[in-house]
């Protein structure tokens, strides 16, 4: 697996993040090519994971066994129309992580034969702490999927969904969720400043209680309500404190929130499809 031939049409942060942790994992270097339009975004990944880089698009994919396609949603359509025919020919993996654009359009502009696996990863992939969801279409071989997963996975949890439907709720979870727990936190770290913390005290006690909770959740073999209710004591202040939350109606504001959510990520991958 870590001898597939690699290619990434664009160097931005999750590109970086991605060939970190595939050559972290024991990919080979000289297997990943990358291609972008900025000389000097080239010049530092070349510089730092010793990969070859080049502006041509093409000549980074033609001998590729997946090629990743790291690029803005709006810029998709003709790189994958400029890629089409080397995909017919050669038929590699093609890996989007271009938010919103649905495999239809992917099949569309690449070619009836492409293999195309979808994915949503999210923000904390920057720091190999990702949560990233895929989807598969019917020309994806097994070997693929594979593939697919181990380079989602040198950056966090991987995750597959059977039916791309789903990816709109995965947009409003995990794609969209990490600003949802900053935000959460903002609102902590105001709250125990307002109760006479210093600054760095109440910003250090939120940030590792986030990140403590997480790991518990992460590491236990119990639920998040068990979890929740084993350090709620009765009549304590953890139970009074969550009987504020859930008295202001805290449930129906989160299923509030990531309906708009799912709803505005259908909306954007409609009017993506041209």
């Amino acid at each position: 697996m870590t001898e597939t031939t690699l290619a990434f049409i664009g160097g931005g942060n999750m590109a970086a993040s991605l060939i970190g942790g595939l050559i972290a994992d024991g990919w080979n270097p000289a297997n990943i090519r990358v291609a972008d339009t900025d000389p000097g975004r080239l010049e530092r990944l070349s510089e730092r994971f010793a990969v070859a880089t080049m502006p041509d698009n093409l000549k980074a994919a033609e001998q590729a066994d997946a090629i990743v396609l790291a690029i803005k949603p709006q810029v998709v359509k003709p790189v994958a129309q400029e890629l089409a025919a080397l995909v017919e020919t050669r038929q590699p993996l093609v890996i989007s992580i271009a938010a919103g654009i649905r495999e239809a359009s992917l099949h569309r502009w690449l070619g009836e034969h492409a293999a195309i696996v979808r994915t949503m990863p999210n923000t904390p992939a920057l720091v190999q702490s990702g949560a990233t969801a895929l989807y598969a279409n019917s020309n994806t071989s097994e070997d693929q999927r594979n593939i697919a997963e181990s380079i989602l996975r040198a950056v966090g949890v991987a995750i597959w969904v059977d039916d791309e439907a789903l990816m709109d709720a995965v947009t409003a979870l995990s794609g969209s969720g990490p600003a949802y727990f900053f935000l959460f936190m903002e609102a902590m770290q105001a709250a125990g400043r307002e109760l006479g913390l210093p600054e760095k005290t109440a910003r250090l006690l939120t940030l590792q209680t986030a990140f403590g909770a997480a790991k518990m959740a992460l590491e236990s073999s119990e639920d998040v309500a068990t979890l929740r209710a084993r350090v709620t004591s009765p009549g304590g202040t953890t139970e009074c404190a969550l009987q504020s939350f859930q008295a202001d109606g805290l449930e129906a504001i989160v299923r509030k929130a990531l309906k708009a959510a799912a709803e505005r990520s259908s909306e954007l991958g409609s009017k993506l499809e041209i």
